[in-house]
């Protein structure tokens, strides 16, 4: 198999899991989509960034980076202050990260 070329600057990521309160679930899928996602687009070293839903109260964010220094600064960033200050009200348990190597990856 040949290696990954990374012209998208996807090398590295972060597969982020979070189970919200049942009764916060609608409003942190909204934090995701709104406040979270503005924060991502003004990371300069944020390639990618995915908010998900796996189920009624499951979410997880996908994200990618071209170094580690990028995803330093983003594990350390405003969306993580955000998380931090809005969680306790929203989350039902400690957030799971985790960070992963981008294999390959096919963007516009």
């Amino acid at each position: 198999m040949p290696a990954f070329t990374d012209p998208a600057g996807t090398r590295l990521g972060y597969l982020v899991r979070f189970e919200a309160k049942p009764e916060c679930a609608e409003e942190f899928g909204e934090l995701l989509r709104g406040a979270a996602l503005e924060l991502a687009r003004e990371e300069e070293g944020t390639t990618v960034w995915f908010p998900l839903r796996l189920g009624p109260t499951s979410f997880a964010v996908f994200d990618a980076f071209p170094d580690e220094a990028a995803r330093q600064v983003h594990l350390h960033g405003r969306i993580a202050d955000l998380l931090r200050e809005e969680g306790p009200r929203l989350l039902a348990s400690r957030v799971d990260v985790q960070p992963v190597d981008v294999l390959a990856a096919k963007l516009p």
